[in-house]
């Protein structure tokens, strides 16, 4: 998918923030997803419940899904997801259930996080796995996407 290997949090970051803005075109939350693998990118999705209609349409559980379909198999444990904002409950349910490597996001999400702002899915030791967290990567840049988005609705 991607032609230069991914080095940084900051890289693929940068390329799910992309994806956000893409989402912001068809009149979803400007949200983005990134799976990493080995440097390589092998998903990229945003937000697509508005333009499909389906609630499930966020842009971590495409990513997932397209990431398994490269991949091979469900078990994503070397592969990193990068998200422009704190996974909700679903997708937690869903990172854990792909048995991702690692999950980095970008802005908190105070209202629906589920990584580390409401709940702690993702260390919860009842669940057989328990990817690494990294929060904040580009919070500021992610955070005001979101915000614009927000704004220009109200407006």
């Amino acid at each position: 998918m991607s032609a230069e290997p991914i080095t940084s949090h900051r890289e693929a970051m940068r390329l799910a923030l992309a994806e956000a803005a893409a989402a912001e075109l068809h009149g979803d939350v400007p949200i983005g997803a990134v799976v990493v693998r080995d440097g390589v990118v092998v998903a990229r999705r945003h937000n697509e419940r508005e333009l499909t209609g389906d609630p499930t349409a966020h842009a971590e559980v495409l990513a997932l899904r397209d990431a398994a379909a490269q991949v091979g198999h469900w078990r994503l444990l070397d592969c990193t997801l990068y998200v422009t904002l704190e996974p909700c409950v679903m997708c937690a349910g869903a990172l854990v259930n792909s048995r991702i490597g690692a999950v980095v996001y970008g802005a908190t999400d105070p209202k629906a996080g589920a990584v580390e702002s409401l709940y702690h899915v993702c260390a919860d030791d009842r669940l057989n796995h328990r990817p690494p967290v990294e929060g904040g990567v580009l919070a500021d840049e992610c955070g005001l996407l979101l915000k614009a988005f927000f704004a220009a609705r109200r407006g």
